[in-house]
């Protein structure tokens, strides 16, 4: 019996496989299609997404093939400046293709042994006490101890589970293009600068190998969303905003979005759970919907590799939802606020005129930009220390830095007294005696996702919380 079935080989699925994988699961992603898709669909990765690269030693593989940006304007197309003093070691937004993300993820996944089958489209499933069974279009039958839908927002996997997916459905739709132009650079910025101070929801940016991304309002909604635009379509639309197509061609794909918001009611039913766009989808304002789903993965993973391995306490994989909807559910407001504020109406305009001035305050870019980022993300562990349930970044250490003694995916007590113990934990839990000049607290226990799970002192305060997270004593 293969221990736990991926649908779906985007980034969260893959994600997901190699966090099981370092585990030593058995991990299995089935996608549907023959091949990976060359659309880029998303263009960058956040900062708490490339903490996580960092903390499985990949962050220096996705630098050389990114391009920093610390500029503003990732909140509603507002135009501020980086803000300064972000809680991170990285402050700066990577610019990279998602097809790049994808390629880089699927050979870190494999290098650890996880099984990648494409052209094996997932039909139907069912489940019972021992495990789920996955039927195939071919009509294979697969039998598994678990299986993830990371299969997009139209969620094959989510459906079959007859999982409710509410929210608003699209009201305002955008085309989006990978075309040539004839158009020149001087010509393309000047347009484009024109016209975005008043519509956000245009642009154009070179992508390599001559072709460019577009980027403009549609005329309305499409009656069915899943069949693309035209090219004659995006070019009426082009001049209709900016009174030129700049001589569009050649385009190698067209699609159009939304602004839909929809998460789905549970993510969790028996031995199926849902991650990424499965389980929520948002408009893509402030970039955030492939670093969400990477982050969902990231929380899931050691939580169902626990459950797989045999010592997770009893609510440990519950836990996934409890943690993760909440996130999501603070990601599709803030993409519902951030369409209002692009809107050219004048209620929105007087809005964002406000929000603005308000911006120039660094404590509130820095607030709308760490929540973009996800590094404002601090989970409910109850009360206590302002550290506990938040993320801890990469602090220097005496003897190197913090995140490079998390490459192996376990938990970590990061120890300044050199009194504590892990005993009864050490096959899941690392004690690392140092000390950190940017640490201001005598010892924190993180999990294995890097989140601050106890601060303090005490042997008994930490072999009280040790089970919660890591399950029941050994020994």
């Amino acid at each position: 019996m293969i221990d736990v079935i991926v649908v779906g080989g985007g980034p969260t699925g893959v994600m997901l496989a190699a966090e099981l994988r370092l585990r030593g699961v058995h991990a299995l992603v089935l996608d549907k299609d023959a091949a990976p898709t060359g659309v880029v669909r998303a263009l960058g990765l956040h900062v708490r997404s490339l903490e996580l690269m960092d903390q499985r030693g990949l962050l220096e593989r996705f630098l050389e093939l990114g391009t920093r940006y610390e500029v503003g304007g990732f909140f509603a197309g507002i135009d501020k400046p980086w803000p300064t003093r972000m809680d991170t070691a990285h402050g700066y937004v990577l610019g990279i293709p998602q097809t790049v993300t994808e390629r880089l993820l699927t050979e870190y996944a494999t290098g650890l042994g996880v099984e990648i089958r494409r052209g094996s489209e997932l039909v139907g499933l069912s489940q019972d006490a021992e495990g789920v069974t996955a039927e195939l279009a071919d009509g294979t039958r697969l039998r598994s101890r678990y299986l993830v839908g990371s299969d997009g927002g139209r969620s094959t996997v989510r459906k079959l589970l007859g999982v409710g997916f509410p929210g608003e459905p699209t009201r305002v739709e955008t085309l989006l293009g990978e075309v040539r132009l004839t158009a020149t650079q001087e010509e393309l910025a000047a347009v484009t600068a024109e016209v975005r101070k008043t519509q956000k929801r245009f642009g154009a940016m070179p992508l390599g190998e001559g072709y460019f991304r577009v980027v403009a309002p549609a005329d309305g909604v499409a009656e069915d969303r899943t069949v693309p635009p035209t090219l004659e379509e995006l070019k009426r639309q082009l001049v209709a905003v900016s009174g030129t197509d700049f001589g569009v061609h050649s385009p190698r794909w067209l699609s159009r979005f939304g602004d839909a918001t929809r998460q789905a009611e549970r993510y969790r039913v028996g031995r199926v759970l849902l991650a990424g766009d499965a389980a929520h989808v948002h408009p893509p304002t402030g970039g955030q919907g492939l670093n969400l789903g990477i982050q969902d993965a990231f929380n899931l993973g050691w939580k169902l590799a626990a459950e797989v391995a045999g010592w997770a306490p009893d609510d440990l994989l519950d836990s996934y939802e409890g943690e993760r909807h909440p996130v999501a559910a603070d990601v599709l407001d803030n993409t519902r606020a951030q369409m209002q504020l692009m809107s050219t109406e004048p209620g929105p305009q007087s809005v964002r005129r406000l929000l603005t001035e308000l911006m120039d305050f660094e404590e509130v870019n820095r607030y709308l930009i760490e929540k973009i980022t996800a590094v404002g993300v601090r989970y409910d562990f109850g009360g206590g220390h302002e550290l506990l349930g938040r993320r801890l970044r990469d602090v220097p250490l005496k003897r190197g830095r913090l995140y490079e003694l998390m490459r192996g995916g376990r938990g970590l007590l990061l120890d300044q007294t050199g009194r504590l113990s892990v005993d009864g934990w050490a096959d899941r839990v690392d004690h690392v005696v140092d000390v950190s000049e940017e640490l201001d607290v005598p010892a924190v226990l993180l999990r294995p996702d890097g989140h601050v799970a106890w601060v303090g002192e005490d042997q008994a305060g930490l072999t009280a919380v040790l089970p919660r997270w890591f399950g029941a004593r050994v020994g």
